[in-house]
């Protein structure tokens, strides 16, 4: 698309009922130059026919789950069994949420499915995604449950050491309410699920939404095994080394280890496999290349957002049709400013914040 066609779907979007007239007097072109543009932007399939009617334009869907965060930072060393003095902070949170705020940062158009209590959490939830340009005309509201609750204790380092969850809300998302939405997933570019909606939620979507790319976040241990025996309907998988461990029944102890859990699961069907490994880094693998890259040396100010951040940054490097190599170094560089921030989302990512991070950690 020319700047100039930009410039006149702009127009378009912000007045579907604008004349030719006045699109060539708004941009100084003559009104024959503006039916030429509208023209080739019908032959694009930006313009859908007469009338203006514009194509939708692509966007990431993630379903799964929106949190209030509770977390708790001690002043000095963790000590297990006792009180310790320290800081308490409340933030929005979710993974699915989390993810897809990460995404609107980097400048995705992404919609939002999950659920939320109608209550001061929820309104807040809702509130600051409007605010920040994320859509959540298809999250669940609902008046008989509270907002999910996650209450995380991080070490000195930033490091979680043990956290509590209350999701029972994300039970409501049913089969018969996903089907409602079946075409904002089947109509988005990419889906990102994470792992804390209902097993039959995920494995109904997977089996009956076919016009998409899935990505798949297991969150932990304890949910990963709902895709266990979907995982090959995954386009791309981000599990953590112990998560890898339990979907493949893998030891995984070095890097040979790594490339045989990764080729376990482009066995089952899935395109693309990153296994993060904390510091150590990412391995990566697509049936054609494989690496690892090892974990630049980092100050870590708080880890809860990182895997988060990660998986943003490789569906913006799918969206972008970047390949392997430098998705797993954008989506890397990505993470690592995640853990340089306070927050569990660090409001300063963007894709010219990752480009430069990239650059300073040699990741070019």
């Amino acid at each position: 698309m020319t700047d100039r066609e930009e410039e006149l779907l702009e127009l378009i979007r912000k007045n579907p009922a604008i004349s030719q007239k006045e699109l060539a007097a708004a941009l100084g072109i003559t009104r024959s130059s503006v039916g030429v543009h509208i023209t080739n932007l019908i032959k694009k399939g930006y313009i859908l026919g007469k009338g203006y009617i514009l194509k939708e334009e692509d966007y990431i869907c993630v379903l799964g789950g929106a949190n209030i965060d509770i977390i708790g930072l001690p002043n000095k060393k963790l000590i297990p069994g006792d009180s310790n003095p320290g800081r308490i902070k409340i933030a929005l949170g979710g993974v699915g949420r989390n993810i897809a705020e990460n995404l609107i940062y980097l400048g995705v158009p992404t919609k939002l499915i999950s659920a939320v209590g109608d209550d001061l959490y929820g309104h807040k939830i809702l509130e600051h995604s409007e605010r920040i340009g994320l859509d959540v005309r298809n999250t669940l509201v609902l008046s008989q449950r509270p907002t999910s609750t996650y209450l995380a204790i991080l070490d000195e380092k930033g490091d979680m050491q043990a956290a509590i969850s209350q999701m029972d809300i994300m039970e409501e998302l049913t089969i018969e309410f996903i089907q409602s939405k079946k075409q904002v997933v089947d109509n988005a570019r990419i889906c990102i699920i994470d792992a804390n909606i209902p097993q039959a939620v995920i494995h109904y979507v997977l089996d009956n939404c076919k016009k998409t790319k899935f990505f798949l976040d297991p969150v932990s241990t304890a949910k990963a095994h709902k895709i266990k025996d979907k995982i090959g309907a995954f386009y791309t998988i981000k599990p953590n080394k112990i998560e890898a461990e339990l979907l493949t029944d893998i030891e995984i102890n070095n890097e040979e280890d790594l490339l045989r859990a990764a080729e376990y699961f482009l066995a089952q069907g899935v395109k693309r496999v990153f296994i993060t490994l904390g510091s150590q880094g990412v391995f990566y693998h697509d049936g054609d290349r494989h690496n690892l890259i090892p974990g630049p040396e980092v100050k870590v100010v708080n880890a809860t957002g990182a895997g988060d951040a990660f998986l943003a940054a490789l569906a913006f490097c799918d969206f972008h049709n970047y390949d392997i190599d430098k998705s797993a170094k954008f989506s890397l560089a990505t993470s690592i400013l995640a853990l340089s921030h306070e927050e569990t989302i660090n409001p300063n990512i963007s894709k010219e914040n990752v480009n430069l991070k990239m650059k300073e950690l040699g990741l070019c």
